[in-house]
């Protein structure tokens, strides 16, 4: 963990502690929080320094997209605000500097095809051999929770054999993204893949007792760093791969692991519709299945075009902005 250098180390650990003390994490906070505390080093600011124009500054010198920019301005905001409270300032500096415009951001969706096919070529790469065995199942495995039940990538890695309930074929997948809990039904196919793993995982095992579902290479959980190689090769293999393009205001997203959580949100929605059911009455309950925080993350998957249309909305974005 890199430490802050400017002369606001001290209450810069002082606000992550008080965030801390009201249930929020600091990893985000500090990692934004330093790209202001590089600022301020490098410019030997001070208390007097800090007007409105020295923050429209700050703001220039970030290079990163529109989006994660508002994010690091608002947490600078934050910290201010906590500054005021404490009157170490009279008012906060950053409060009439403007969010900068967003991009637009269009995911990368896998048909269902798609998404069958690059099962098949991570499960035929399973080596058979005692050593690698076991540990390509149980990649494979992390993998085909991620595609079947729309799990982030997280939450596979972090499950505990008891979590899987396997008379009612539910998983209890706790400590999420935004601290819900929630118990969601497992489809029957991936229901298949956890009891061949579970079968494979007590022999390798041999009565050991592990605290997690799916076994790492030390016995502790699956690394999230065996998963992204490994996505990366199929989709490489299957000739998927598409580099991130930012075309005007719009960005369409390259295919990482999150995709597939987007491809069965979105896949979801597209067996609804076809069968004649509402895919606007469906979101609360998909929106509990994925532990959305807010229903209005769900509802943008309805925008969200399927990975067939994807290459006409990149033409047609480009070609309207020649037009221009």
């Amino acid at each position: 963990m890199k430490p802050f250098k400017s002369f606001l180390v001290g209450k810069l650990e002082d606000y992550i502690a008080y965030r801390h003390t009201l249930g929020f994490t600091d990893k985000n906070l500090r990692s934004l929080l330093r790209h202001f505390d590089r600022f301020v080093s490098e410019k030997e600011a001070g208390w007097e320094m800090f007007t409105p124009m020295f923050f429209l500054d700050f703001r220039e010198t970030l290079t990163q997209e529109p989006r994660s920019v508002n994010l690091i301005v608002s947490a600078v905001r934050g910290f201010f605000d906590y500054l005021v409270r404490l009157q170490l300032c009279s008012e906060n500096p950053l409060k009439d500097i403007p969010a900068k415009r967003q991009n637009s951001f269009i995911p990368f969706v896998f048909s269902q095809t798609q998404l069958d096919g690059l099962l098949d070529y991570v499960q035929v790469n399973i080596r058979h051999s005692e050593e690698h065995f076991f540990h390509d199942l149980t990649d494979y495995t992390a993998i085909a929770l991620l595609v079947r039940c729309g799990l982030r990538i997280s939450e596979p890695l972090r499950l505990q054999p008891d979590n899987y309930r396997r008379r009612e074929k539910t998983l209890y997948i706790e400590k999420t993204k935004f601290c819900k809990d929630r118990l969601i039904p497992v489809p029957n196919i991936a229901a298949q893949e956890i009891e061949n793993y579970l079968a494979v995982r007590s022999r390798f095992l041999d009565g050991k007792q592990v605290s997690f579902l799916l076994v790492g290479k030390r016995g502790g959980p699956l690394s999230i760093n065996r998963i992204y190689p490994l996505f990366q090769q199929a989709v490489t293999g299957l000739g998927l791969w598409e580099s991130r393009k930012v075309i005007g205001h719009t960005v369409f997203g390259a295919p990482t692991p999150h995709s597939l959580r987007h491809s069965f949100a979105v896949n979801t929605l597209k067996r609804i519709r076809k069968q004649g059911e509402s895919a606007q009455q469906a979101l609360p309950i998909l929106a509990a299945y994925m532990g959305h925080r807010k229903y209005r993350y769900t509802a943008l998957y309805l925008k969200v075009l399927a990975a067939g249309q994807r290459r006409a909305l990149v033409d047609f974005t480009v070609a309207r902005r020649e037009d221009l």
